[in-house]
């Protein structure tokens, strides 16, 4: 079972994959959720290093390879997430 709550004390940002098996692929129809506490469509976007997409949504589906990551403000920066081709 999936559990939206993370353990207390854990103040990393989790960057969760649709499907969740690795490398992701485009043509699996990737979906990227930042999971955190605070306000969902503050989330900042990162791909490939560079801010990406201000204010975004916690959840999209990825159209584009490249290395994503995504910060909330009450958090910071998540682990980076590889999208391929």
């Amino acid at each position: 079972g999936w559990c939206p709550l993370s353990p207390a004390g854990a103040q990393t940002t989790q960057l969760l994959v649709e499907p969740p098996w690795t490398p992701a692929v485009l043509w699996d129809r990737v979906t990227l959720t930042c999971q955190g506490p605070g306000t969902p469509g503050a989330t900042t976007w990162y791909k490939d290093g560079r801010n990406w997409w201000q204010e975004g949504p916690d959840h999209f589906l990825v159209s584009k390879s490249g290395t994503y990551k995504c910060d909330r403000p009450s958090i910071g920066l998540s682990n980076p997430v590889h999208v391929l081709d």
